[in-house]
């Protein structure tokens, strides 16, 4: 995974690169996708198809930073 970006002032997203075979089909995937979205809470960033028809997937997900609160005792 690389380091997180910040494409706007307090969000920050982690990214995730994946590369696919050709050998593989449309609908496994498509599956695949599905399964790191649902489960992982990735959304698709960019799909570039090379002349090779290797598949390029770029994912990404937010990092939620938790605040830190104060306790006075």
């Amino acid at each position: 995974m690389s380091k997180p970006h910040a494409p706007r002032p307090g969000v920050e997203y982690e990214f995730d690169k994946l590369l696919i075979s050709r050998d593989e089909s449309r609908s496994f995937v498509t599956r695949l996708l599905v399964q790191r979205a649902e489960q992982g809470g990735w959304e698709l960033a960019r799909l570039r198809i090379a002349h090779d028809g290797t598949r390029r997937v770029v994912l990404r997900r937010k990092i939620i930073r938790q605040r830190q609160t104060m306790l006075f005792v």
